[in-house]
């Protein structure tokens, strides 16, 4: 929730990722969880299974899936083009901190792009199990701020979400095109993570091939509003990879910043464990290996050559088929005196 304001990458990029494919969050009963987000949030099932993760040995550096031990299964969820991952494992996680705040340094959430900031409110109002992080509804940001309208909330298991409309001349044109459709909401612009130190952070994403799109600093009453949280202050970077497709990363630096992974785990290691479970994934260049790595605030992410999920072939476009005029070629008599090719039923690079 920023201004897309231009602003120069000075970072070297070695192009490992080029598009986030998904996010993976842990849930306490996973038919609920994606009976809320299908009926709360116009999300739609693809699949249904058990899910798989990567394991990356230290030292030979191989790769194997394998299945989540304990784990009773996996629901992957489409809003438009864009897809989460929803894992219930057994034993369920612990429930995620009641007094988890925006700038603690283990929260993440996902924007979801509306068409009608009221129509969306409204609908998500009529559904039950959620709770509000932000005060007196959705909020109007200020122009240095985008002028978007936002409204922050947590899902039944607490992980955090944000409905998110963009002004006219603001946003990807993917969410122009997309209003022309009947839904209300259209999908997911990007997640959003809350770090530390943005210089660090900037220093690791780059390494993953992404670059600043936008930048902005968002302070004052509607952003502490938004965020539930006095004094609100946040220097917003927004990221992007190689390829137009998938949601980007903001990543997120509040002054002050919140509390940490290390800290949540003296009080409540079991807990500490559940947050770490959110997992991002990105697709990977030919190039790359396959690996899992955690960033300098302790976010976790999957670098794949391909998505994490078997519903990813639903993603991919089919290879192109010969057009009619080429396969029936083989039927004609006789070339056009005119034409110079020899083999009209072979197509011509």
């Amino acid at each position: 929730m920023s201004a897309l304001k231009p602003a120069v990458d000075v970072t070297p990029q070695r192009g490992v990722t080029n598009r986030l494919t998904h996010v993976t969050r842990p849930v306490r009963e996973l038919a609920a969880a994606a009976a809320f987000y299908c009926d709360a949030l116009g999300f739609r099932q693809i699949r249904h299974g058990a899910p798989s993760r990567t394991t990356t040995d230290a030292t030979t550096r191989t790769t194997t899936e394998t299945t989540v031990g304990g784990t009773t299964g996996e629901v992957i969820l489409r809003l438009g083009s864009d897809t989460i991952s929803l894992v219930q494992p057994n034993p369920p996680p612990a429930p995620y901190p009641a007094d988890s705040c925006s700038n603690d340094l283990w929260f993440q959430h996902l924007a979801i792009v509306v068409a009608d900031m009221d129509l969306a409110y409204a609908h998500l109002c009529a559904r039950p199990g959620w709770q509000a992080i932000s005060i007196e509804g959705p909020q109007q940001l200020p122009a240095s701020s985008g002028g978007v309208r936002a409204f922050k909330f947590r899902d039944p298991d607490g992980h955090p979400l944000e409905l998110l409309w963009f002004p006219a001349n603001q946003g990807r044109a993917v969410w122009r095109r997309r209003r022309r459709a009947s839904s209300v909401f259209l999908g997911i612009d990007h997640t959003a993570l809350s770090i530390r130190e943005t210089r660090r952070s900037l220093r690791f994403y780059a390494a993953l091939g992404w670059k600043i799109r936008y930048r902005s600093l968002n302070r004052g009453a509607s952003q502490e509003r938004l965020d539930g949280l006095p004094g609100a202050c946040v220097r917003v970077l927004g990221l992007r990879a190689a390829s137009l497709r998938g949601p980007g990363i903001e990543l997120l630096a509040y002054r002050p910043p919140g509390r940490t992974l290390g800290s949540r785990a003296q009080r409540s290691p079991a807990m500490a464990r559940s947050l770490a479970d959110d997992c991002t994934a990105f697709a990977g260049s030919a190039s790359s290996a396959d690996r899992t790595l955690t960033d300098p605030d302790g976010h976790r992410l999957v670098v794949r050559h391909q998505p994490t999920y078997a519903g990813a072939r639903m993603t991919n476009p089919k290879p192109p088929t010969r057009p009619k005029f080429f396969r029936n070629s083989q039927k004609c008599s006789s070339p056009s005196p005119s034409s110079n090719r020899q083999n009209p039923g072979k197509r011509q690079n």
